[in-house]
């Protein structure tokens, strides 16, 4: 592989008109006149949603680094306790005030004003897409706005549930474009940079560039490209096998073939199986660096997903186990759902943890967010957030802590004061957004 003077340790595999983007190989020669911030990760950020909040009681943590300790709902954290940071009382004033207790509460990433106006969809530009508008130019895909459950076109209340069925929104008044088919993300991602569908494995058609940049590089960089490569491999097969299976959970049609010819790859129907492979594909997106900005809805607002796949929960749709009116069983199998939901952040920090990009972390070079757009979902309580924070953002986040903004009397409890902060952590700075122009204290 020829290696020219504008490539630093980013470099690429090629063959057949298909780019490959290599991880961070350290041994790779750095022709870069700025050495210091070529040879440097870039940052990124992702987040991830979960609808209709938490069971309260449940949701705590006490402590620091290897004694935090966290209630029964969040208690998945336990495996990453050094690695994020645990929030309490932040909150959107507008959200608190709002007269509609779901769909007004959806401006988790903008704090802005829902419009409750049947003729008018409008809500603030979140802040996942200025970042995507300041540095989405870097890399080949701005951002990625991905989720499990389709867009919903039904009314909530009067109103349009396009509200329910995003979180970014790359003006007040237009939804990012959610994808919820891995294949689509998986294209996206690896495609001939002219659209083109791929209608054979990326690797074998870069497979001789890879055999040939093997010996200029060291035997931990081997092994690097080796896992990274057959990571691909990995996801191309459960690709292929999620579209050829037939399983679905809850409802079955009473086809079991389709009886119109087939388009393109199935959307997964079996939920863990889905989440996990989208997870996966944030994971490789960012490690490619093809994007540096990513939202994941793990499901909708007023969710009409079906749990029974957790042992213990029966039958409920995840709606009806958060509006439980407290009845004991109904508390316990949505305390479940809290602690699923969990276990997905925790799966993507883990696997984001063990990603070397050459002395420092993928999770390093990261900002994560964790949050639902309520707090308790059977009142649909909005005095406060939860927000859980992971990853170091290249040094500048300190983790292993809990910061509560509610016992120590702060008088900034606004979300958008984090959110300003966390763009200036990436490099993008404002004067103002949503409901503030003050970055918030102790982070």
């Amino acid at each position: 592989m020829k290696i020219s003077k504008q490539t630093s340790r980013r470099n690429f595999l090629r063959g057949a008109g298909v780019a490959l983007t290599l991880p961070w190989l350290e041994s790779l020669p750095v022709f870069a006149q700025n050495k210091t911030a070529a040879n440097k990760p870039p940052l990124r950020f992702a987040h991830l949603y979960f609808s209709n909040g938490v069971e309260p009681a449940h949701w705590w943590a006490k402590g620091s680094g290897a004694a935090m300790e966290f209630g029964k709902a969040a208690q998945p954290l336990a495996s990453i306790r050094e690695d994020i940071v645990f929030t309490r009382g932040l909150y959107h004033q507008k959200a608190f005030t709002s007269t509609s207790p779901h769909l007004g509460r959806m401006n988790l990433l903008s704090g802005a004003l829902v419009s409750l106006d049947p003729k008018e969809i409008r809500v603030g530009t979140s802040f996942d897409q200025i970042l995507a508008q300041r540095i989405g130019t870097q890399t080949a895909v701005p951002s990625l706005a991905l989720g499990i459950e389709p867009n919903e076109l039904r009314l909530e209340d009067g109103l349009s549930m396009i509200y329910g069925s995003n979180i970014s929104w790359v003006s007040p008044s237009k939804p990012a474009t959610k994808e919820i088919y891995p294949s689509r993300v998986f294209d996206q991602l690896f495609d001939d940079g002219k659209g083109r569908q791929l209608d054979r494995s990326i690797l074998d058609v870069v497979l001789a560039d890879a055999k040939s940049l093997q010996p200029k590089i060291s035997g931990s960089d081997r092994k690097k490209l080796d896992e990274y490569l057959e990571s691909i491999r990995d996801i191309e097969k459960r690709l292929d096998r999620a579209g050829k299976e037939e399983r679905l959970e809850g409802w079955k049609p009473t086809l079991k073939q389709p009886n119109l010819p087939r388009p393109a790859e199935q959307v997964p129907q079996n939920v863990p199986e889905h989440m996990k492979l989208m997870l996966d594909l944030v994971v490789l997106a960012l490690q490619m660096d093809k994007t540096r900005v990513v939202t994941l809805m793990l499901n909708n607002d007023l969710s009409q997903m079906n749990f029974r796949f957790i042992e213990g929960v029966r039958g409920a749709l995840h709606l009806d186990l958060t509006h439980n009116g407290k009845a004991p069983e109904l508390e316990a199998m949505y305390l479940k759902t809290n602690q699923f939901h969990t276990q997905q952040f925790t799966y993507l920090v883990e696997k984001m943890k063990a990603i070397d990009e050459g002395g420092s972390s993928l999770l390093d070079n990261s900002l994560l967010m964790f949050a639902s757009s309520l707090f308790d979902g059977d009142s649909h309580g909005a005095d406060q957030l939860p927000i859980v924070l992971a990853g170091k953002a290249g040094g500048q986040l300190q983790t292993g802590r809990i910061l509560d903004y509610l016992d120590k009397g702060n008088d900034n409890r606004r979300a958008c004061s984090l959110y300003l902060s966390l763009m200036d952590m990436m490099g993008v700075q404002l004067d103002r957004f949503g409901d503030t122009d003050k970055r918030l204290t102790g982070l």
